[in-house]
């Protein structure tokens, strides 16, 4: 049994590769999207949805078989493909080069996996199984949608904005840990929820001026 590490990985500008052009490489792709990582799918069958990422400039795309250069300065690679003996193939061509590869649903061959992800603004919940249901992840990352609402990401967005204002105003960091745990167990999540922005607002201001007077 795998004991998993937990990691959130900037993808900013990194170099990810998918193997693959089916609907499985088009949802990794739509996912990764999102990251402002470098995207290079190779295929000889392509999805449409993938070709007009290509031709907005938003992926590169090489329809034509995988060549070992293809792994030349790759951070990532996604194996879609639905045949194992070539998920273990290129598996193994990753492992030797020392680069993360996940074969999609085909967890021996997986260095790492894609949880569920929920994210609301710079919140992100991920729910992993480890690979053994994927399903089951969708379905706790389905139920917590419900439960993390979008006033959460509201939150931690403000949070975000006084830590940077309190770490620039006050120097004791004793001080600094009392005022971040007025502002998390405070009312104003609540306000935020029952939809009271405004109010949540105020509420922050209040207790931040009575800090930083």
């Amino acid at each position: 049994m795998k004991n998993l590490y937990p990691l959130y990985i900037d993808l900013k500008d990194r170099k990810c590769l998918i193997i693959g052009g089916g609907k499985v490489a088009e949802r990794k792709i739509e996912q990764l999207l999102d990251y402002n990582c470098s995207i290079k799918v190779v295929s000889l069958g392509v999805e449409d949805k993938i070709k007009s990422w290509a031709h907005q400039g938003l992926i590169q795309l090489f329809q034509r078989e995988f060549q070992l250069s293809d792994l030349k300065e790759v951070f990532l690679v996604f194996v879609a493909t639905d045949n194992e003996q070539v998920n273990a193939e290129l598996s193994k061509m990753c492992r030797e080069r020392g680069i993360l590869v996940n074969a999609v649903d085909d967890p021996p061959h997986c260095d790492f996996y894609v949880p569920s992800i929920l994210k609301r603004n710079s919140l992100v919940l991920a729910i992993s199984t480890g690979g053994k249901s994927p399903a089951f992840a969708r379905r706790l990352r389905q139920e917590l949608e419900e439960i993390i609402t979008p006033a959460y990401g509201e939150f931690v967005d403000i949070l975000g904005e006084q830590r940077e204002l309190i770490k620039e105003r006050i120097e004791d960091i004793a001080v600094r840990k009392q005022i971040f745990e007025e502002l998390v167990y405070s009312d104003v999540l609540d306000l935020l929820k029952a939809g009271e922005k405004e109010k949540a607002r105020e509420k922050v201001t209040q207790c931040m001026s009575y800090w930083l007077e």
